[in-house]
């Protein structure tokens, strides 16, 4: 797994930092409306989905847990696909699809972290990366009703957050992968 990741590091950097620009227009624009807010949600749903996709499909040859990905980018892609579909949703929700989508998100970045136990120093960011979703995922549920600019104001702090997280990862493993290839 770790030479699947590692040499699709950059995808962990695209998808870091396409979150960190969605973090950072949420967070500038709080009192947009919730129907802005979930087009944009849907459209970064759809372009990280599509990056976890093309990320398992390249390396399917690479590693057997390769379907960690997959499934990962279709939820992704899926969620985006019903939010675009339907921007009229109600507050509720879109709050808990972006709640399913966070859950599950860092209940497969987890696994991935328990699979690359022993072989990478650098599994503690995938595996932090997973409890931050499943964190943020618990605020949601426990409060959807919380109002739109809090809502944003939580959804851009978490996105910027699981962003940067995934930037120093798809590092981490660019180094991984340059210490791999000279070792051939």
């Amino acid at each position: 797994m770790l030479k699947l990741y590692g040499t699709y590091w950059w995808a962990f950097v695209a998808r870091g930092i396409l979150a960190v620009l969605f973090g950072i227009a949420a967070l500038l624009l709080p009192g947009i409306t919730l129907h802005v807010l979930a087009l944009l949600f849907a459209a970064f749903l759809i372009v990280d989905g599509i990056f976890s996709l093309a990320t398992s499909v390249w390396g399917k040859s690479l590693d057997q847990r390769w379907w960690l990905l997959l499934l990962e980018g279709l939820m992704g892609i899926g969620i985006g696909a019903v939010a675009l579909a339907w921007p009229g949703l109600t507050v509720l929700a879109i709050i808990l699809f972006i709640g399913f989508w966070a859950l599950f998100t860092g209940m497969l970045e987890l696994t991935a972290a328990f699979s690359l136990r022993g072989e990478t120093a650098a599994q503690w960011l995938l595996g932090l990366s997973g409890i931050i979703s499943i964190l943020f995922s618990l605020i949601l549920f426990s409060s959807p009703e919380a109002g739109v600019v809090v809502m944003a104001w939580l959804i851009g702090l978490y996105a910027i957050l699981f962003g940067m997280v995934l930037i120093v990862l798809g590092f981490r493993l660019r180094r991984h992968n340059l210490i791999f290839s000279v070792n051939l």
